[in-house]
């Protein structure tokens, strides 16, 4: 199992990401990462392995600027646990910028690893079944746009596509660079994922309660098997059953 983490907020982000990775380190002690973004796009990006308080230095945190990220605490289930090249977030930069985290195994990694380089023309660059997801989402969000800007209904239409094309347990939140934070669990709900909000509006999701408790936020609902959430850049929060 892996701990992951996302939140929208109106000031800097980086210190709830943080403490809420703490409330989750014993869902993974091989490596962590945090991702955040301006609002101008910009990600600010940094994984190491080890675990949080070993991982992230005073200059580490400071270089985090942005309202909007995610984070992840791992333990490896698939790659190879040593290697920082496999430690999370993974980024793509085309549709946008994405920035994902993703707890879970796929079960059809050889076929997905075929059809990104054979259909899809997609390089992967490590084993990892996090990196096979984002590119995944990737592709099928360029699949739906259907003009230069984004909106919720053409997220939701690709997430119901990577729901058609992989296989196995995930909850995942993607950071969209310029819109906003995605979140969606498998059909069947086997990976934990949950919201809340705090009480200056501030929306989080995470792998388990104790990380929106523990950082002053007030629970709200589990995430749907099967549903996708999408927190814009403002707070706003839409949601869709996508499988």
């Amino acid at each position: 199992m892996c701990g992951i983490v996302g939140v929208a907020s109106q000031g800097n982000v980086n210190q709830e990401i943080y403490d809420a990775l703490l409330l989750q380190q014993h869902r993974g002690q091989d490596s962590t990462g945090i991702a955040t973004a301006e609002p101008n796009g910009v990600f600010h990006l940094f994984k190491a392995k080890g675990q949080v308080r070993e991982a992230f230095r005073t200059r580490d945190m400071r270089a985090l600027l942005g309202n909007i990220g995610l984070g992840h605490v791992r333990y490896a289930t698939k790659g190879t646990a040593s290697s920082e090249e496999e430690a999370q977030p993974f980024y793509v930069n085309a549709p946008y910028g994405i920035v994902l985290v993703h707890n879970g195994n796929l079960t059809n990694t050889r076929e997905l690893t075929e059809e990104l380089f054979r259909k899809d023309r997609r390089h992967l660059n490590t084993s990892s079944d996090t990196e096979l997801l984002v590119n995944v989402l990737a592709n099928e969000l360029q699949a739906s746009i259907s003009g230069l800007d984004l909106d919720h209904e053409q997220i939701f239409q690709a997430v119901s596509r990577v729901h058609e094309r992989v296989e196995g347990s995930y909850a995942a939140i993607a950071l969209i660079a310029g819109y906003g934070l995605l979140a969606f669990r498998d059909p069947f709900g086997i990976r934990p994922l949950c919201m809340g909000r705090g009480a200056d509006g501030t929306v989080i999701l995470a792998s388990e309660s104790v990380a929106l408790e523990g950082t002053t936020h007030q629970l709200e609902r589990d995430i749907a098997p099967g549903e996708a959430v999408f927190v814009q850049l403002d707070g706003s929060v839409q949601t869709r059953q996508c499988a």
